[in-house]
C-alpha cells in the first residue's frame, strides 16, 4: 500500500493509559479527604459514562458539548454512586480535570518522535482542544495540530470527525492513516478509506482486558507505537 501522509490517533487507551491515570488522580485527592473506595473501580465507572454521554450528542438529543463538561456531567453520578459528597466546588473541578494529566504508556513519545520525522501527526480524539493540549504538555507529545471531536462538533465513530481531521491538513482521507487500539474506531475510518494500524493495549480496563489483537481487518498491526514506527521504515 501506498503510505499515508498524515497519522491521526486516538488517544484515550490507545495512547494514554487512562484507568490507571484516573485512579490515581483520585485516590491522591480524595483520600487526605478520608474517602476510601477501589480506586480503579472509581476509574471504571467514570469511564462507563463515557459512551452514554457522547450518544446523546451523537444522537441529536443534546448540543454538542465539549468533553470535559460531559464527564463533569459524569463525575456527578460516580460520586453519588460511591456515596461521596461534602466535596467543595474547587476540589470537583480539579478532580474532573484528572483526564487533563493523564500519563502516557511506555512507547508513546518515543514513537511519536520518530514518526513525526517523516509525517504530519494530530490526534484524532473525542477529548477537547485543551484536554489534548494539557496531555500533550504533560507528556512531551508532539502533534503538529490539535484535531478531533471539537473541531468536528461531533463524536467518534461519526464519520464527520475523520474527514474534518483529513480536511484540516488539505488531505484525502486516503492520504491519512487512523490509531487506534480499539477495532471500532478502526473499522469506522477504514469505512471512509482511511488507512488503519492497531496498536495493542492489552490492559487497558485491567490485566488482559484490552484488545491484544485487532478485531477488523487493518493494514498494520503493532505490539507498541515503537513497533509500528519501525513498520513503517522510520
Amino acid at each position: 500500500m501506498k503510505l499515508p501522509k498524515a497519522f491521526f490517533f486516538d488517544v484515550f487507551g490507545t495512547l494514554v493509559d487512562w484507568r490507571g491515570s484516573i485512579a490515581r488522580e483520585a485516590r491522591e485527592l480524595l483520600a487526605p479527604r478520608g474517602v476510601a473506595v477501589d480506586w480503579h473501580a472509581f476509574a471504571d465507572a467514570w469511564r462507563a459514562q463515557y459512551q452514554p454521554a457522547m450518544e446523546e450528542v451523537r444522537s441529536g438529543k443534546i448540543p454538542f458539548s465539549k468533553l470535559d463538561v460531559l464527564h463533569r456531567r459524569n463525575l456527578e453520578v460516580v460520586l453519588k454512586q460511591f456515596a461521596i459528597g461534602d466535596l467543595d466546588e474547587a476540589t470537583r473541578v480539579h478532580l474532573n480535570l484528572a483526564w487533563h494529566r493523564l500519563d502516557t504508556w511506555p512507547d508513546v513519545a518515543q514513537g511519536m518522535t520518530r514518526l513525526r520525522e517523516r509525517y504530519r501527526i494530530a490526534p484524532c480524539s473525542n477529548g477537547n482542544i485543551s484536554l489534548m493540549v494539557d496531555l500533550a504538555r504533560r507528556n512531551g507529545l508532539p502533534w503538529d495540530a490539535i484535531l478531533g471531536a471539537e473541531i468536528a462538533g461531533d463524536y467518534k465513530p461519526k464519520p464527520r470527525v475523520y474527514l474534518v481531521a483529513a480536511g484540516a491538513f488539505d488531505l484525502a482521507p486516503g492520504e491519512c492513516m487512523m490509531v487506534a487500539a480499539h477495532s471500532n474506531d478502526l473499522k469506522a475510518a477504514a469505512a471512509l478509506g482511511l488507512a488503519t494500524a492497531h496498536v495493542a493495549r492489552p490492559d487497558e480496563h485491567g490485566p488482559a482486558t484490552g484488545e491484544a489483537a485487532p478485531k477488523v481487518p487493518v493494514d498494520f498491526a503493532a505490539a507498541s507505537l515503537e513497533q509500528l514506527a519501525t513498520q513503517l521504515g522510520v
